[in-house]
């Protein structure tokens, strides 16, 4: 039987290789540990982020479309808002300035996607997470067409 052989190369970003190499009888258990060693390698590099999980969790989301989202599902998964309420927190929490516009046409593009609902209300839009209808209950059909029992005047001879 052939020697088992799982080789890693990883590099960080400040520009630092890693290279780890397991080989011989491997185990489930020896590949939890070396993925606890590269998690206990990613929080050292980053101090921040493993005094304050949260804020890891912001700074993975990388564009604005996700940042968005996150805020949606976040502060509002079963209550109505508008573009102006996710600015506001958009800049409270990212502490980054955004142009309303942006959050409008994000929010727009979900709507489109299906992901959020929207109904006018005076001037603005107020939009609220779209939840799929749960299926109506059919009848089973047994692979037969449905019959039709409307008949027009031609068909009767």
């Amino acid at each position: 039987m052939s020697r088992k052989r799982i080789k890693i190369q990883l590099e960080d970003s400040d520009g630092g290789k890693y290279d780890f190499a397991l080989e011989g009888n491997i185990s489930k258990n020896k590949i939890i540990k070396l993925i606890e060693v590269l998690d206990l390698m990613e929080t050292k590099s980053n101090d921040t982020s493993f005094e304050n999980p949260k804020l890891r969790e912001k700074e993975s989301l990388t564009s604005i479309g996700s940042k968005i989202w996150n805020l949606v599902e976040q502060k509002f998964p079963h209550t109505s808002f508008t573009s102006s309420d996710i600015l506001e927190i958009y800049e409270d929490d990212y502490q980054e300035p955004i142009q309303l516009s942006v959050v409008a046409t994000y929010l727009s593009r979900y709507c489109d996607r299906g992901k959020l609902s929207r109904n006018k209300r005076g001037k603005e839009w107020l939009y609220k997470v779209a939840r799929k209808p749960i299926q109506e209950q059919r009848e089973p059909t047994y692979g037969h067409q449905p019959v039709s029992h409307d008949l027009s005047p031609t068909d009767i001879n």
